[in-house]
C-alpha cells in the first residue's frame, strides 16, 4: 500500500502547514515541545483525518489552523493567506458539544453569528435574523432533527447535542471545518450514525475538513486521506490516500480493502512508537 506525500502538485493547497514547531511554556524542564518540523497540505474540498498516539499534538494542530495559537517556527496558510490571528472562515466541533444550558437549541446554533463578522452586525436586523433562523432549521433537518429548536440542552441526548454542535459549526458557512474527536464520547451505534450524517453534510456543502481522531475505522470511513503523527513532539510521518468510492456505506467497513487500510495505519503507528522508545 503506497504512501502519498502530496496531492495534486499542479494546484495550490487550501491548507499549508510548513515546518511548524510549537512549545508550550518557557524552554525549561516544565515546558513541552508539542510539534516539531510538522508539515501538512490539504486541498480545497478534501476530507483529511489525522491520527496518532495520545499527546502527539493533534489538537495543537487544530489550534494552529484556527489561529488560536501561532507557531514558534514555520508558517500556517489557509486559502493562500498566512494565519497571524484567529480567523472566521473556520467552524469547530469538539468531543464535548459545549452547549450553553440557559440557551435554547436555536440560540446555541446562532451563537457564532453573535461573534463572527459580518454576521455579528447583520443578525441585529430583524429580516437578517429571520434568514439565519431559516438556515439553522435547514441544517437541523439535514442532521435529522426537527422540532427541537425550542428545547434546551438537558432535554437532548448526547447524540442529539452533537448534531446540534455540527449545525453550530456550520451556521456561518465556514470554508474549513475542524473536528476534534467529535464522536469519541458517544456509543458505537450513535457514533456510526453520525459518521453518515457528517458524510451527508459534506456532500451537500462541500467544505474542507480536518478530523482529529483516535479511531482508525472512523478515519478510513470518512476521509479522503489520513495523516499519521509521530509520538511527541508531533510531526507528520506519512499520508495514506483512501481510494474508496463515495458515498460510503456501513458494508464497506467489512471489505478486505477497508481492513487493509486500517491495519496499515495501525502498523505504522506501532512502528513509530517503537522507534521513539528505542
Amino acid at each position: 500500500m503506497a504512501y502519498v506525500l502530496s496531492a495534486d502538485s499542479g494546484s495550490r493547497p487550501f491548507v499549508e502547514v510548513s515546518s511548524v514547531s510549537l512549545r508550550y511554556g518557557e524552554e525549561d524542564v516544565t515546558s513541552k515541545l508539542a510539534l516539531e518540523g510538522t508539515s501538512l497540505t490539504i486541498d480545497r474540498g478534501e476530507f483529511t483525518a489525522v491520527v496518532g498516539p495520545s499527546g502527539c499534538g493533534k489538537s495543537t494542530l487544530l489550534k494552529l489552523l484556527s489561529g488560536l495559537r501561532l507557531p514558534d517556527k514555520g508558517r500556517v496558510n489557509v486559502d493562500g493567506k498566512q494565519i497571524t490571528k484567529p480567523i472566521n472562515s473556520v467552524g469547530m466541533a469538539f468531543q464535548n458539544p459545549i452547549m450553553l444550558p440557559w440557551r435554547s437549541t436555536m440560540d446555541n446554533i446562532l451563537l457564532p453569528l453573535e461573534v463572527v463578522e459580518p454576521h455579528r452586525r447583520r443578525i441585529r436586523n430583524r429580516n437578517e435574523y429571520a434568514k439565519y433562523v431559516e438556515a439553522a432549521l435547514v441544517l437541523l433537518r439535514q442532521v435529522g432533527l426537527t422540532k427541537v429548536e425550542r428545547t434546551f440542552p438537558w432535554q437532548l441526548s448526547g447524540g442529539m447535542q452533537q448534531r446540534v454542535s455540527l449545525c453550530r459549526a456550520l451556521i456561518h458557512t465556514p470554508q474549513l471545518l475542524l473536528l476534534d474527536e467529535p464522536f469519541g464520547a458517544l456509543d458505537a451505534f450513535t457514533r456510526e450514525e453520525l459518521w453518515d450524517v457528517l458524510q451527508g453534510l459534506r456532500e451537500q456543502h462541500n467544505f474542507t475538513v480536518l478530523l482529529v481522531t483516535h479511531d482508525l475505522t472512523e478515519a478510513v470511513y470518512l476521509a479522503d486521506s489520513v495523516h499519521v503523527m509521530s509520538p511527541s513532539p508531533g510531526r507528520i510521518d506519512c499520508r495514506l490516500d483512501i481510494d474508496i468510492p463515495r458515498p460510503r456505506t456501513s458494508e464497506v467497513r467489512f471489505t478486505k480493502q477497508f481492513m487493509d487500510y486500517v491495519h496499515e495505519l495501525r502498523a505504522h503507528i506501532g512502528r513509530s512508537r517503537q522507534t521513539t522508545e528505542s
